[in-house]
C-alpha cells in the first residue's frame, strides 16, 4: 500500500514573489515514503526547470536522507523540504525523533550491503550538515546542490 503524503506544498515565506517558493511534503516514515518523496521532488524539479544532472543528484541525497530517518530513528513521520537560494537547491529533512548518536558518514567493509548514504551525499552536495529542529525533539539534516536549471546547459 502507498503512503499517504501531504502534496509538495509551498511554504509561506517572506519572498512570495520568488518564482520557486520553498515547499514541504510530510510522509509516515515507512520504507514505501522513499519511493514516494522521489517521485514527488522529481515532479517538482522538472517544474523549476532544474537540469538532469540537479535532479539526478537531488533524487539520490533526497533518498538517502529520508532512507536514514527511517532506518536509524524512531520517528513517526518524516518532512522534506526544498527551497531554492543563492544559486542552490537546498534539500530539508526532518526527523521527528532524534537518533541517539548524529548522523555520520562511516566507511564501511566492501561486503557490506549499506553504510555509505551519507558519503554519497557528501559526494555530491557542496555543503551538508545537521542541526536540531527549531521546535521538538527532532534533527534536521540539510543539502545543498548547485541549481542549474536546463537553461544554464
Amino acid at each position: 500500500m502507498a503512503p499517504l503524503a501531504l502534496p509538495l506544498t509551498p511554504l509561506r515565506t517572506s519572498r512570495e514573489r520568488d518564482t520557486h517558493p520553498a515547499v514541504a511534503l510530510r510522509l509516515p516514515a515507512i520504507a514505501s515514503s522513499v519511493s514516494t518523496v522521489r517521485t514527488a521532488v522529481r515532479e517538482r524539479l522538472l517544474a523549476w526547470g532544474m537540469s538532469a544532472h540537479v535532479r539526478d543528484d537531488a533524487l539520490l541525497v533526497v533518498s538517502e536522507l529520508v532512507t536514514n530517518v527511517i532506518t536509524h530513528t524512531l520517528s513517526d513521520h518524516v518532512e522534506c523540504r526544498l527551497s531554492i537560494g543563492a544559486g542552490h537547491l537546498r534539500i530539508e529533512v526532518e526527523e521527528e525523533i532524534r537518533a541517539h548518536t548524529l548522523p555520520a558518514p562511516r566507511t564501511p567493509d566492501p561486503d557490506e550491503h549499506g553504510g555509505r548514504g551519507l558519503l554519497l551525499v557528501g559526494a555530491v552536495s557542496s555543503a551538508w550538515g545537521v542541526r536540531d529542529a527549531p521546535h521538538g525533539p527532532g534533527r534536521i539534516i540539510w543539502a545543498e546542490l548547485p541549481a542549474h536549471t536546463e537553461e544554464c546547459h
